[in-house]
């Protein structure tokens, strides 16, 4: 599925079918991430993106989440053209996530909630 999201279209990915071996970015801030967090997640701020880009694997199927999927789209769509193939949103983005029933921790491992 595409989206007509900030100009170009940015693929997207149902969080139902986001695999577990797929590597999940989540570019939302300190706060939203120690509320609740996909358990398999990897942190990276927005806004911090830019200077570890390197970070970010080139190599296999990347899905970036944030709470709705705005922030989340301008990513896909930054790495798209930074050279990434592999790189959709999550489609609802951690709102979805949390509605669906996929599991959500916070900063202690204990359950979290989607901020």
């Amino acid at each position: 599925m595409l989206l007509p999201v900030f100009g170009p279209q940015v693929p997207t990915v149902p969080v139902t079918e986001i695999a577990d071996d797929t590597y999940l970015l989540d570019v939302r801030e300190d706060d939203e991430w120690a509320a609740g967090h996909a358990p398999t997640a990897h942190h990276l701020p927005m806004m911090e993106l830019p200077a570890r880009l390197a970070e970010v694997p080139t190599d296999r199927e990347v899905a970036v989440v944030c709470r709705s999927g705005g922030r989340s789209a301008q990513v896909v769509a930054y790495l798209i053209n930074n050279g990434w193939e592999q790189v959709r949103n999550a489609d609802g983005g951690m709102r979805q996530w949390a509605a669906v029933g996929r599991p959500v921790v916070d900063a202690n491992g204990q359950p979290g909630q989607v901020i």
